[in-house]
């Protein structure tokens, strides 16, 4: 009975989640630039800041975490921290301050603190209570309503902030109460679910740890690192970007940004199960030469129109390959990982990895002003293809496998 109680809740409460971080989250480059003023380099920093503060909680949440008596409640409380800092950007437009932006930059950095200790204890506190038999089952049904819900509420939400002018701040302020509501009602249901409470909390060793010279000892995960932190550098230099180009040069507004972000999630829901079922065909190395040439041309592609319309059929091509970015990465790195101490390798990657979010987004922008538009988008696709055939030389010189034809078709 508490099985099925803990999993209704969990719907429950990433449908409020949902709900309440997709209100203004995909909006923020237009609330920066169109409300504020926001310059390219802030644009950077609002993008790149947060990784380094989330790695910066991971190491005292994971210490923290494994001596509280009560996951469930940590989780609640810190999720509640994350969405009340995200909140306090309603009174930006109100500060008699000379640059409201930087107050902007520095809320998105510190939102990410308790927002890593939020997503950490919730995945521990949901592991514990969902058998492992069942967290297939459960997370695909959870992740298709949570999304479905997520492309209707961007594309309200859109809608509505289009009703008003540009630079009009009154429409994300609306929103930004509304997903605060939605936050409460989020942590309620957290704070529902039923869970064994700890009379004497474990002190298990953390297994968040800072990278060591042994874990690349194990040459298929040296391989893979090199990999997938040059393709991760290569993804995310344009991040920053692809956002002042949508605002900047073609002067998107909130519907359109609603557009492009459902287009790319309807183009992942659709393409996910191809690229399982041909990585179990040809491999995850070999699919992801294929991931990175598609993400290679989503740069170029992108700069050579400003019409809205040729944008978000664009948003839809990318999509179609984020899905497969997202799923070959992370089932490489389980392969590559010795079953022994995998956590650790996985926590490994996940602290340079977030290094690679701090300095990628501000070498795109460092780009985008020494060189313009044009040519930091193009040297972005060169970089991503660069990528793609980094992945081919080691799936041909290290993998040791016979190779198979590739797909006529993606």
């Amino acid at each position: 009975m508490k099985q099925t109680t803990n999993e209704k809740l969990s719907i429950y409460n990433g449908i409020a989640s949902t709900i309440s971080t997709n209100t203004v989250n995909g909006f923020i480059p237009l609330f920066a630039i169109g409300v504020l003023g926001a310059t390219n380099q802030q644009m950077g920093l609002i993008t790149s800041l947060p990784s380094i503060i989330g790695m910066l909680a991971l190491v005292p949440g994971a210490m923290w975490l494994n001596r509280v008596g009560s996951k469930r409640n940590f989780a609640a409380l810190s999720t509640f921290a994350t969405r009340f800092l995200f909140m306090l950007i309603f009174f930006i437009p109100f500060l008699p301050i000379e640059n409201p932006v930087w107050l902007l930059v520095i809320l998105i950095a510190l939102v990410n603190f308790p927002g890593a200790l939020s997503g950490l204890s919730w995945q521990s506190m949901i592991g514990d209570m969902i058998p492992e038999k069942r967290r297939g089952d459960f997370f695909s049904s959870r992740n298709r309503i949570t999304t479905i819900v997520a492309m209707i509420m961007t594309f309200l939400t859109g809608f509505f902030i289009q009703q008003f002018d540009r630079e009009n701040a009154f429409p994300y302020q609306i929103l930004l109460a509304f997903g605060f509501i939605f936050a409460i009602i989020e942590v309620y249901f957290l704070f529902k679910h039923k869970e064994k409470r700890r009379e004497k909390p474990a002190v298990v060793e953390s297994n968040i740890k800072k990278p060591t010279l042994k874990v690349y000892k194990h040459k298929p995960y040296l391989y893979f690192i090199c990999c997938a932190l040059f393709f991760n550098f290569a993804a995310q230099m344009g991040w920053s970007i692809f956002s002042i180009y949508h605002v900047r040069e073609a002067e998107a507004t909130a519907l359109w940004f609603s557009l492009f972000s459902v287009t790319n999630q309807i183009a992942q829901i659709i393409s996910i199960k191809w690229w399982a079922r041909h990585a179990d065909k040809y491999g995850n190395t070999m699919m992801l030469v294929i991931v990175s040439a598609g993400m290679a041309t989503a740069p170029i592609l992108t700069v050579l129109s400003t019409n809205l319309v040729y944008i978000t059929a664009i948003n839809f091509w990318i999509g179609l390959f984020v899905s497969g970015m997202n799923l070959l990465l992370f089932n490489q790195l389980l392969n590559a990982s010795p079953e022994k101490d995998r956590t650790n390798y996985i926590a490994n990657y996940n602290f340079l990895l977030s290094f690679i979010g701090f300095f990628a987004p501000q070498f795109g922008v460092f780009l985008l002003n020494q060189f313009g538009m044009f040519s930091a988008m193009s040297i972005t696709s060169v970089v991503r293809f660069m990528a793609g055939i980094l992945f081919l030389v080691v799936a041909i010189t290290f993998e040791k496998r016979s190779l198979k034809l590739l797909p006529k078709s993606i």
